[in-house]
């Protein structure tokens, strides 16, 4: 499998492409990242250093790509946060020219935007550039609880209005649909769950919620949900997987006290997910 993620990069810590990565290729996944800055580390630090790189620069490292004769062999597009417009543009540009040389290929789009408890972090512009230009270009999306409301203008709460606020995206373009960060009022209190959407149903998962902010692992999410998805086809199969990683990863990283994702030490959990929670079918 080969997966064309554009996404940012950063050399200390693990967000973006600098998450993504590791774990695509750990589980056998051939990895082509094209970057769309190159900080020194996340900007949650409040401090920073590094480009942007500008969205002509980010497609003429595409283009290059392209020249190479690798489209047809690419099974997936992933994206995440996106700092402006242009690199939106960009991207929905590469997903048509990818999926007009190989049709089977997928766009997997996270639409990173914010999350419920700092809102939204993005500029005015991006929330209605995804929802008008790119989310109706993917296949697949991974919002949580809080950008799925955003992306549908619904407020999800309970899993009905959930289900029906993922109807609303999947009617946007995307056949399927992972939510990360679900909040269900009548949920166990001390879980946290995500749900996933296809065409065959829907399945929800539960797993404990752990007292840790952990950036990036929103994008080793999506990342691994999608490569699990494009290759099983089974949403609940890609869930099981995914909530089995990422939740041995953030657990290791709140055992070892670090701030930055244990990414490199947890990478078994990658290669061999214990399995251990079953998403229950809800639909």
């Amino acid at each position: 499998m080969k997966i064309l993620s554009i996404q940012s990069a950063v050399a200390y810590g693990h967000v973006g492409n600098s998450a993504a990565v590791f774990p695509l290729q750990r589980i056998g996944v051939e990895v082509l990242p094209v970057y769309t800055v190159n900080f020194s580390n996340h900007t949650g630090y409040g401090a920073w250093r590094g480009p942007l790189i500008s969205p002509e620069q980010v497609a003429d490292v595409i283009t290059g790509i392209e020249d190479r004769g690798v489209f047809p062999q690419i099974d997936a597009v992933l994206s995440g946060y996106q700092g402006g417009v242009g690199i939106g543009d960009v991207i929905v540009d590469a997903v048509r020219r990818v999926k007009e040389a190989n049709p089977s290929a997928i766009y997997a789009c996270d639409p990173v935007m914010g999350n419920a408890k700092s809102g939204c972090f993005v500029a005015p512009e991006i929330p209605i550039l995804l929802r008008e230009r790119v989310v109706p270009a993917a296949d697949l999306i991974t919002p949580n609880q809080f950008e799925l409301g955003f992306l549908t203008g619904t407020e999800p709460a309970d899993l009905e209005s959930t289900l029906e606020s993922v109807d609303l995206a999947r009617a946007m373009g995307p056949s399927i649909v992972l939510v990360t960060s679900v909040e269900r009022p009548d949920r166990d209190p001390e879980t946290i769950e995500m749900l996933a959407v296809d065409d065959d149903g829907a399945w929800l998962v539960a797993t404990p919620q752990l007292p840790i902010k952990a950036n990036g692992s929103g994008d080793v999410t999506a990342a691994l949900f999608t490569a699990h998805y494009r290759e099983t086809g089974s949403a609940q199969t890609a869930l099981e997987r995914t909530a089995s990683s990422i939740f041995d990863l953030i657990d290791l990283t709140y055992r070892s006290g670090e701030r930055e994702l244990q990414l490199v030490e947890a990478q078994e959990f990658y290669a061999n997910p214990r399995m251990q929670f079953t998403a229950a079918r809800v639909r």
